[in-house]
Formats: C-alpha cells, structure tokens, sequence
C-alpha cells in the first residue's frame, strides 16, 4: 500500500479546527534558537549505498570508548556488561514486548519488573520502588512533581551539587504547573545556603550524593531541615553502583529516592535509552508516577503477578494522574535485574569496592602532578580536579593522544568554572590506562 500524505486542503482543514494559524505556530513553546530554520544540509535522496557508505565515513570518525583509555563519567559510567545481559534480553519474547495490560499472557514481563522493584527499593534503602522511569533526569522532575502533590506547596529547592542536566529537566517541567525552583549554583562546596532556604512553603529540598563533582554527601542535615518545615528530601544519584559502599539514602531520612540505573547492565549506548529509578516511602506509593507490579496469587492459590498501581495518562483522565510521561524503560531495566542478579549482594559490594580503590589510585597519580590539585575532600569512584589550564584544552589534548581523560565542569555548567576536570574511574580501566592518562596530563600541563 502506497503511503499518501496530507495535502494542503487537508492541513488547512486540520489547522483550522483547531484554531492554529499555520504549522509553525504549533511549535511556538519551544524556543526559537532550538528551531530549525530550513532544511538540513543534505542530499534530497542518496541511493541506499551511497548512505551506508557515508555513515561508514563518519563512523570511522567517533573513538569508541573501550578502543583507548576512558575516564569519562557525569551521569553516564563505562562499566563491564556480562555477555548473558545482553544475550538474554535479546530473547524475543523480552526484546518485543509491549505494555503487560492483559496480565494472564504476561507473567514473564510482569515478575521480570517485580524483581526489579524489590532490588531498586533494597538498593537504595526505600519501602517501594516503581517499574521504571525514562531516564534519571526526568525521574528527578516527576519526584519534585510529586512532592508538590504531598505537601500541597510549590516550592522546590535544588541544592549546589545537583547535575545541571537534571536541574534544566526540572525547570522544563515545573515551569508548567506553576512550581517555583529555586536552583542553587553549581559549585562544589558544602550548601548551607540551601537549607537555610527551606521554609514553610517549601515542597522539597533535592539533593544528589555523590553529586555532580563527585562528593559524598551527609544527607541526614537535608532530612532533618526539611522535615521541621513539613518539606520532603529527594535524594538523587547518577552512579547507582555507589549505593552499595555508602549509605543508603533511604536511611539517611530521604523520602523520594531517584536517579540514573545505566550503570548496571546498560552500556553508555551513544547517550541512551537508558532506564529512570524512582522508590519513596509507603505513605507516599499513590502519590508515585509511573506503575508498580504487584504480586498476587491467581484462583487455584498459585503465585502470579499483576499491575497493582498503573495512574499514567493512557490509563485514567490526564488530569488526575501521577505522570504524563509515557513509557517506562522495561528492555533497560530488565538488563538491569539480571545483571545485579548476576552479581548478587557479596559481587555488587566487591565491584563498588573495585570501583573506589581504582579511583583512590589513580587520583593519588594525578594529584602529585604540578599544575593539578583534588577539590574532592571525599569521593566514589569520581571526583573533580583543578588544573593550570582550561580543562576544555586539555580534553582535547588528551584526545589527540588517545585518552579520554573525562569531562570539563564548564561544558555542564555552559562555560563557568572551566578549570574543573571531572574523572570518573570504574572497573574497566587498567593500570597501565592509569599511567598512560597521568603521563599525557603531565605532558599537557608542562
């Protein structure tokens, strides 16, 4: 069948019933310089060939992160991937399906999430976790979201650490339900400032550990504050595999647990599809977005599984649910369950032990080299480092010599701070990736 696309009558007639003047105007929310003005430069057809051959060329181009040294982190953390994740998710009765809504014909899909749910709430120390989140970022939105519900206020403050990606994310969406963020800037340092600022209109303080640079942080003071003004602590992470050296935040007083799960069975794919964490206390599960998988006994006694809490907009009137983000990241968070099923507790608290003695050495290294000085007063397995230079510079320079020694602060900051250098080291980088990183820095540096 030929695919016939609208013509002008018919999008006229389409505009007109909606009362938009032209198509552009359906797009006025988003602003201007993010429009695309015209065409992108590109032949109009190519033959199939032609096209293979021209992504041939500029793959060749991308360094792959496992082909030279890689200590690059902010959010998204190269770590080793068991062959069986991958190979299993890929069975085709995980790879294709959809939206378990006839729970009878989804037991598989349906108890895959359940063991999900149990290891995100252990993880992170919380009574209930849901089946998933988009990604960490707009996790952290739908908990400030949430809170707003609670606690019935609109004020929500975002403490100095929190990843500037996961604030912008926030701002995007609060922006619409008329809730106040007051954003802190991003330094490293410790934030009174920000508990100073919670008050009795306040939502939610959301506070990330480690945070952005690296640093753990005493989420106990957060709690405290908030709890005396009624406020809920949003505790956020980005390096999941953390949780398994430090406290949980859960008993750290937090009442809303969310981050970023790429670490574990999900590779850095290019940037994603990665899958969101989201737990929260009991007395708060109606209140939380997105779905939870329940589990049940079926008419002859037998142990069976259901969708106990499902309050997303496809489910019931949009103006009553929890959430208006369509889909959860199932493929993603399945990687997730086996590969921490592959670990279990005694290999998940080894790997995060590889992962901080790794990141003690090598900041050790990099410390003693002149022009380089650790802000960290504590860290994971990533911390951040004062150069001589810009750290943009010396990005590059490393990369002209086939290192990727991490990230510059001021690309997550839009330029502040660019003497900060964030390193992140896990399991995968060898001693010798370590030796190879510190002599080029030094010979930058020089």
């Amino acid at each position: 069948m030929r695919y016939l696309p609208l013509n002008k009558n018919d999008r006229t007639a389409m505009l007109d019933k909606i009362g938009v003047a032209n198509i552009d105007a359906l797009f006025e929310d988003v602003p201007k310089q993010a429009r695309l003005d015209g065409l992108i430069d590109l032949p109009l057809h190519q033959s199939e060939q032609a096209v293979e051959q021209h992504f041939s060329r500029l793959s060749a181009k991308s360094v792959a992160a496992s082909h030279v040294p890689f200590f690059c982190g902010a959010g998204a953390y190269k770590h080793h991937i068991p062959a069986s994740v991958d190979h299993l998710i890929q069975r085709s009765e995980f790879l294709t399906a959809y939206t378990p809504y006839q729970p009878e014909i989804s037991q598989g899909t349906l108890q895959a999430l359940f063991e999900f749910q149990s290891q995100v709430a252990l993880l992170t120390g919380m009574d209930v976790a849901n089946a998933s989140m988009y990604d960490g970022s707009t996790a952290c939105a739908e908990a400030v979201v949430m809170a707003g519900r609670v606690t019935r206020k609109s004020k929500a403050i975002l403490a100095a650490g929190l990843h500037p990606h996961y604030a912008a994310t926030t701002q995007s969406v609060a922006k619409f339900l008329d809730i106040e963020i007051v954003e802190n800037e991003c330094r490293p340092s410790s934030d009174a400032q920000a508990i100073a600022q919670i008050d009795d209109t306040t939502s939610c303080i959301v506070v990330q550990s480690p945070n952005v640079f690296g640093e753990i942080v005493d989420l106990t003071p957060y709690a405290e504050a908030a709890h005396a003004h009624k406020a809920l602590l949003i505790a956020v992470f980005t390096e999941p595999v953390a949780l398994a050296a430090i406290t949980p935040p859960g008993q750290q007083g937090a009442d809303i647990v969310v981050g970023e799960g790429q670490s574990i069975g999900v590779g850095l794919n290019f940037g994603g599809p990665y899958v969101g964490l989201f737990a929260c206390r009991q007395k708060l599960v109606r209140q939380m977005p997105g779905r939870v998988c329940g589990q049940t006994v079926d008419a002859d006694g037998e142990r069976g599984f259901v969708l106990t809490l499902s309050t997303r907009e496809q489910h019931i009137r949009r103006e009553k649910a929890t959430s208006n983000i369509c889909t959860n990241s199932g493929l993603c968070a399945l990687a997730f369950t086996i590969h921490m099923s592959l670990l279990g507790d005694a290999g998940l608290q080894k790997l995060a032990t590889l992962n901080h003695e790794a990141a003690c050495e090598l900041a050790d290294i990099l410390s003693a080299i002149d022009g380089v000085d650790l802000v960290n007063e504590s860290f994971f397995n990533e911390f951040t480092l004062r150069l001589s230079k810009p750290a943009a510079d010396v990005v590059e320079a490393l990369a002209d010599k086939g290192v990727l020694g991490g990230v510059p602060v001021s690309r997550l900051t839009g330029g502040s701070q660019d003497d900060l250098l964030l390193v992140a080291v896990t399991e995968t980088a060898s001693a010798d990736d370590m030796t190879l990183f510190a002599a080029a820095l030094k010979e930058i540096l020089s």
